[in-house]
């Protein structure tokens, strides 16, 4: 069961560094003019968002059945993953949405 459990912590800490990483790339995109890209990049850190909650509700339902998940340094370090995914998540969203509008609409005329 230990085992177990240091696998489910360390797929949440792979899967809330994967989205922080994507939101990252999500916000270069965009200052480089990308909006698609950036879009895109965004649904997959979403997509990496999900696979973190899935493992994190996983570990609070084990306790709530009455198996106790152990305090540990590798379950602190997981949880602060997803914190900060979820800080750079929300705050990429809000950079991206800022930048795309202020960015000049194309005009359908020459």
């Amino acid at each position: 069961m230990e085992n177990e459990m240091e696998l489910t912590i360390m797929r949440l800490i792979t899967a809330a560094g994967d989205a922080r990483s994507l939101a990252m790339q999500a916000i270069r995109a965009a200052r480089a003019g990308h909006l698609d890209e950036a879009d895109a990049l965004m649904i997959e850190c979403d997509k990496k968002m999900v696979d973190a909650h899935q493992c994190q509700t996983g570990l609070i339902f084990a306790e709530t059945n009455g198996s106790p998940v152990p305090i540990t340094l590798l379950m602190v370090h997981a949880q602060d993953h997803v914190m900060n995914a979820m800080t750079v998540k929300d705050m990429a969203g809000e950079m991206i949405e800022m930048i795309r509008a202020a960015t000049p609409a194309e005009k359908p005329w020459k």
